[in-house]
């Protein structure tokens, strides 16, 4: 079957979030697809197959190295991508995707090539600081929140301290959320709105660290519209490899926009 390898959020190979897709043909085995995801060690691989019903065309499903995940951005854009690529999806169409807990989600590809999710919001709840946060991340938190996700949101001081963030990644596990996301707004004159970093030991390999977080945004759209007084805004998710997110809000629900490139085409033989 086709294996692709798309990177998500940005217009760059080797930037952005790297995802696998694979385009099944059939119903597969949740154990199968988990080790085909620990294969591929990358943040999410997705799982994309064609349906019949009145309201999908596809059924996705995302898989960490780790465990399955109820939603994902950069694998869904990076799923649509490769839908549009390989000719399954006509380019100006809109694919209607099938979730497990996420409900139905749309992906629409405009005619300069940028990809716009449809995403259930997950606004923030103030929250408590858990205890030992300020001493994992190694910077103070403004504020917190719990997401519907059961991230954990929170503000610090300025871009400057999410970009220098070396947290201490072992200590933010043993805090019961999904992620941390890590957030402040935008130093004056950049041309993005809001940073943001995300942590999750939990289901991630490596540092920890995911490069670009579609679902997080989820949260950071009302977060900051509401700050900022605004319903459409640009954050950066200052990573090492790095990716811009463009997000509108609207009512209980979330446009998230980019581009994606792939960056490997193949076939899994097994």
């Amino acid at each position: 079957m086709r294996m692709l390898v798309v990177d998500a959020f940005t217009d760059r190979p080797f930037s952005g979030n790297p995802a696998g897709v694979c385009m099944l043909e059939h119903e597969a085995d949740p154990g199968w697809m988990q080790r085909v995801a620990m294969e591929m060690k990358h943040s999410e691989t997705a799982f994309v197959r064609p349906i019949e019903a009145p309201d999908a065309d596809f059924e996705l499903r995302w898989f960490t190295p780790l465990t399955e995940v109820a939603l994902c951005g950069h694998a869904t854009m990076a799923s649509a991508y490769a839908l549009f690529a390989t000719g399954a999806v006509p380019a100006g169409g809109t694919i209607r995707f099938r979730t497990l807990e996420s409900g139905v989600l749309t992906v629409t590809r405009d005619s300069g090539g940028v990809l716009e999710m449809d995403f259930p919001a997950s606004p923030a709840e103030p929250a408590e600081a858990p205890a030992g946060l300020a001493a994992a991340l190694g910077t103070a938190a403004l504020r917190t929140g719990r997401t519907s996700q059961n991230d954990l949101l929170v503000e610090v001081a300025g871009e400057a301290a999410v970009r220098d963030l070396a947290p201490d990644i072992a200590a933010l596990g043993r805090i019961e959320a999904r992620g941390i996301i890590v957030t402040a707004a935008a130093a004056p004159g950049e041309a993005h709105d809001f940073v943001s970093r995300f942590f999750a030991a939990g289901v991630l390999l490596g540092d920890g660290e995911d490069p670009v977080t579609g679902s997080a945004h989820c949260a950071l759209a009302p977060f900051w519209s509401e700050r900022f007084g605004r319903d459409a805004l640009v954050g950066y998710q200052a990573s090492a490899r790095g990716g811009y997110v463009r997000t509108a809000l609207r009512g209980d629900r979330v446009i998230l926009s980019g581009t994606a490139v792939i960056v490997l085409d193949g076939t899994l033989t097994v």
